[in-house]
Parts: structure tokens; sequence; C-alpha cells
């Protein structure tokens, strides 16, 4: 399960919008389909998993973990 706290608090200190997440340099999705995924409701793909930790400036494999495996 992904930690929804943590990937929602780098947003805002990264000030990023869902739309920056929806856009097409990141997910190329619609916003409900972002808040669904970010909140939990929706699976979140390694694919975007993956495309998110970039946008969120996850550099390093222990932020990745704590953002996507860990409650």
């Amino acid at each position: 399960m992904i930690n929804t706290r943590m990937i929602k608090s780098r947003m805002a200190l990264l000030n990023l919008t869902q739309k920056d997440i929806a856009g097409k340099d990141c997910w190329d999705c619609a916003l409900p389909t972002v808040s669904q995924k970010i909140n939990g409701v929706r699976p979140i793909t390694v694919k975007e998993a993956d495309k998110l930790a970039i946008k969120l400036k996850c550099d390093n494999p222990k932020d990745y973990f704590t953002l996507f495996f860990n409650r």
C-alpha cells in the first residue's frame, strides 16, 4: 500500500498539484484517476510509481520504498 501522506506532503513541498501528475510528462491521465490512485482507491502500477518518483524527486531507493511500499 502506498504512503498517501508522504506522497501528498512531497507534492506540497514541490508545489505540485494533481493536475501536474495527470500531465503528459507524468501519468497522462484524467484528474479523477490521479485522485483515486494517490488516495489508494485504485492501484498504482510500477511504471506509474517510477514516473511519480521522478516527478517527486525521489532519488534514492529508501525514499522510493517509503513512498510506495510502506504504510
